[in-house]
């Protein structure tokens, strides 16, 4: 990617004191310009549909959401795991499914807001995790769904 995408981030921080830059991992195929906007299905549990948006200002956060993220695209148009860079367009804040829940602290730097991200450029050399690795946190998020866990607090 460009280094110069993420001179274009806008550099007001909201409530978290976070100023970016920020990604967000899918397997949707978007364009620089476009929003992202809350009011679709879960990249994770297609039964829900989502009341927000969500990004993190860690590149391997990102990629690992892509990576987990299931290919809900129309077929052919969004297979791959893509990783965005993002910038918020209102407010937003940690995100309730992992602060304070399952990691303290925010260290995950994950966000999410009811308002539109807007795409400013793709990270197409993104760490990727080995496949072992991949497949560790697949049967984890399975094991996880399959005991009834996995709530989206949404």
């Amino acid at each position: 990617m460009d280094e110069t995408v993420h001179e274009q981030v806008d550099e007001t921080a909201d409530e978290t004191g976070e100023t970016g830059p920020f990604f967000h991992g899918t397997r949707a195929v978007v364009a620089v310009g476009d929003l992202l906007r809350p009011g679709f299905r879960s990249n994770y549990r297609a039964e829900v549909v989502m009341n927000h948006v969500y990004f993190t200002s860690r590149l391997e956060g990102a990629g690992l959401a892509a990576e987990l993220a299931v290919a809900l695209a129309p077929e052919g148009s969004g297979a791959e795991p893509h990783v965005y860079v993002v910038e918020p367009t209102g407010p937003w804040h940690d995100d309730p499914n992992v602060t304070d829940k399952k990691f303290p602290g925010n260290p995950t730097r994950s966000f999410r807001s009811d308002a539109p991200l807007r795409v400013l450029g793709e990270v197409t050399d993104w760490p990727r995790l080995a496949p072992a690795e991949l497949q560790a946190w697949r049967d984890r998020l399975a094991a996880m769904l399959a005991d009834g866990g996995g709530e989206i607090l949404n």
